[in-house]
């Protein structure tokens, strides 16, 4: 059997493919408390990063440190209804998995913070 999305091309593809992103995002804001706050540090922080950037190329990292974050609490959040579409129940291999998008997503933050602090450092040490 074969996939019928898979047959689209050209722009009713990329008109289809956006809007089942903008789909993604809004189920993820209005389904995920975790994505919600780290949207809001976006908003909040954003403005921050033209403050504490002494450059493009600094501001871009903010920014973009910010947003690599949204991206990773995506792939978790995927990753979690994926293993809870097959089944609630407890199992190594689920949890582990689970476990293993939510240890990137730590990772994700740990370095965003490190990047943050990293210009503030500059900013008022240098």
């Amino acid at each position: 059997m074969s996939n019928p999305y898979k047959g689209r091309t050209g722009l009713d593809r990329i008109r289809r493919a956006l809007g089942y992103s903008i789909e993604g995002l809004r189920a993820a804001y209005s389904g995920e408390s975790a994505f919600r706050q780290e949207v809001w540090l976006l908003v909040i922080a954003a403005p921050l990063a033209f403050w504490f950037g002494r450059d493009w190329v600094q501001v871009a990292l903010l920014l973009g440190s910010l947003i690599q974050v949204l991206i990773v609490e995506l792939l978790n959040s995927g990753i979690e209804a994926a293993i809870d579409r097959v089944s609630f129940e407890l199992h190594d291999l689920s949890k582990r998995a689970k476990d293993i998008a939510s240890a990137a997503v730590l990772l994700s933050l740990l370095l965003t913070g490190g990047i943050w602090l990293a210009a503030i450092w500059q900013k008022f040490a240098g």
